[in-house]
């Protein structure tokens, strides 16, 4: 037999080794969960949600601005909550009690809504990083727990990441599906130089998610105990998309804060982050988009974390909604954002820190 004979014989056998083995491994696969691994989106739109009952609830029962408000060019909504000095949620305000500041300059109310009874459209995310393989039966268990406690006219999904995001289950009402789906959210022991948390990536989808949501209003929450080392997108990236899309961004952040996030680049790869949470860039996000953000030092038996969420899923029927037309909506600008109540100047008013405007020749 001639050394070519031999060498195709040899291949030969190599193909059909191969198509032996890939039989079985194709029949795991088929038994697996199927994630939908998330990749980072270009530039897109940024839609308008649609405002659609769930299946045999009557639109009439939600209380949202008319069709002609939301069409009119430069249309923008804000969520707006108020607390006194104690903190405790004002709810009793009246529509005339409020005055909004686009750029320093006063703009009409045009619509007013208590969000007393008003549902949300609600994005999870949460960090499944190496670190937190000690935290997440607590994390599920603090899920679960506000989850059960929304409307169910709310919507929701749910979203993990450590080196990159899995849509664990889309946008649902089906509020006991998504508790279900929590057992897919795991974590693996034993960090390494391959490990990494790409924090803003999984805000930066969750955002773009939040599209599909049902509601006019719309927020994330965000679980992590360490600090984005990971992925391509920047915090500012993120802030921005939030503006532009009016998302609330709820953050918790697990462990001791971190001192000094500007570390080079090498050391923010191959450094472990199961000690530290950059708080700092968590406060950011929440304020910016005129929610809160929560540090737990240690996560404990969870009682502290089931806490927070429920202070969260509370928090989002202690507030208002306002909207108002922005002035010249063809410029592309972002602008400064303040609601003011001069009535009753003993109380805090907290609001996101400004408006993106995008034509929608740009979008």
């Amino acid at each position: 037999m001639t050394r070519r004979h031999r060498r195709l014989l040899f291949l030969g056998w190599v193909w059909i080794a191969a198509l032996a083995l890939a039989a079985p491994l194709h029949a795991l696969q088929q038994e697996l969960p199927q994630f939908n691994t998330l990749s980072v989106p270009q530039r897109e739109p940024v839609a308008l949600p649609s405002i659609t009952a769930p299946s045999g609830q009557p639109e009439t029962l939600l209380e949202v601005p008319s069709l002609k408000l939301r069409n009119q060019p430069g249309f923008e909504q804000v969520t707006v909550t108020v607390t006194d000095s104690s903190g405790r949620y004002i709810t009793d305000l009246k529509e005339d009690d409020f005055r909004i500041f686009e750029d320093g300059q006063q703009r009409p109310v045009g619509y007013f809504r208590i969000d007393r009874s008003a549902p949300v459209s609600i994005g999870i995310v949460v960090d499944c990083s190496s670190s937190m393989v000690t935290k997440l039966r607590q994390a599920r268990e603090a899920i679960k727990t506000l989850v059960e406690d929304l409307d169910p006219r709310d919507d929701i999904f749910l979203e993990s990441f450590a080196r990159q995001a899995e849509r664990v289950q889309p946008f649902t009402f089906d509020h006991e599906r998504l508790i279900d789906h929590l057992k897919f959210v795991h974590s693996v022991p034993g960090a390494s130089p391959l490990d990494g948390t790409s924090l803003y990536d999984a805000l930066y989808l969750g955002l773009f998610e939040t599209r599909h949501g049902k509601r006019d209003k719309r927020a994330l929450l965000v679980l992590t105990d360490g600090m984005d080392n990971f992925g391509t997108t920047s915090r500012a990236q993120v802030i921005e998309t939030a503006r532009a899309m009016k998302v609330l961004i709820y953050t918790i952040g697990i462990g001791d804060t971190a001192v000094n996030n500007e570390e080079g680049f090498l050391r923010r790869i191959f450094r472990a982050d199961d000690d530290k949470v950059d708080m700092r860039a968590l406060t950011e996000l929440a304020d910016e988009t005129g929610a809160r953000a929560f540090n737990l030092r240690r996560v404990g038996s969870g009682e502290e974390l089931s806490r927070d969420c429920a202070a969260i899923s509370d928090e989002l029927r202690q507030q208002y909604t306002l909207a108002y037309i922005s002035p010249d909506p063809m410029r592309l600008s972002y602008r400064s954002l303040r609601v003011d109540v001069p009535k009753r100047p003993d109380l805090s008013v907290r609001v996101r820190k400004g408006v993106a405007i995008i034509p929608p020749a740009t979008r």
